[in-house]
């Protein structure tokens, strides 16, 4: 199996080494940039598995950094790294294509994790698996992130994938919402719970104007995806 190539951008020096160093013993190659103007030249050029991302750098911020490498490939996992704990913070991150927060200081341990959680289902086989989905007037590309008519392409993010193919193989019956955030994120905490509510707007809004469709919110049981037909 080859070596996954992570591209991490961290201004902090030592905390730089430190991390890259600990990722290497653990067998991932790992590219450190230390803004986000040379984050963004080093992945346009690389091929890269996942990005880690601190928020405040030179140059270019994480935000900023994470919005640009969506342009260019709008599956590949992003992990933000940040001692920016409010929030508004993360959901802004998650907003903006991001799979992960980590606020610091972060549990190397935990971060490896992430890391291999996300690699797993980037890379899995997905020839067993529905593919294509019919939504309405839209195909649902699971393989690609990607919702799709004639005239539109609507990219979404590993984590909004994950979410609407849950939703989908699971049509018409109620989502406890424990059960949709230990699925998708293996865990249950607040923080996740705010993650997902911030992946259902969204998908509601991009599916708002389709008929016999909605996801409906069952205040303090969880969600059900209505699909008619």
């Amino acid at each position: 199996m080859s070596t996954s190539k992570i591209l991490y951008a961290e201004d902090d020096a030592t905390l730089a080494f430190l991390t890259k160093d600990n990722l290497e013993q653990n067998h991932y190659e790992v590219t450190h940039c230390c803004n986000g103007k040379t984050s963004l030249e080093t992945f346009k050029k690389g091929d890269f598995d996942i990005c880690i991302l601190d928020i405040m750098m030179p140059k270019m911020d994480g935000f900023e950094l994470a919005t640009e490498i969506r342009k260019v490939n709008i599956d590949i996992p992003i992990i933000f790294l940040s001692a920016k704990t409010l929030k508004e913070d993360r959901i802004k991150g998650l907003r903006l294509g991001a799979d992960d927060y980590l606020v610091k200081p972060f549990s190397i341990e935990e971060l490896i994790l992430k890391i291999e959680v996300f690699l797993k289902r980037s890379h899995k086989n997905n020839t067993a698996e529905k593919l294509i989905y019919e939504i309405g007037k839209y195909q649902f590309d699971t393989k690609n992130f990607i919702l799709f008519n004639t005239s539109e392409k609507i990219p979404l993010t590993q984590r909004e994938s994950e979410l609407l193919k849950l939703f989908l193989d699971n049509k018409n019956a109620v989502l406890k919402r424990e059960q949709i955030l230990t699925s998708l994120w293996g865990d249950d905490d607040y923080f996740m719970g705010r993650s997902l509510d911030v992946f259902i707007s969204r998908l509601r809004k991009i599916l708002a104007n389709e008929k016999g469709i909605a996801i409906e919110n069952l205040h303090g049981i969880g969600f059900r995806f209505v699909l008619e037909k």
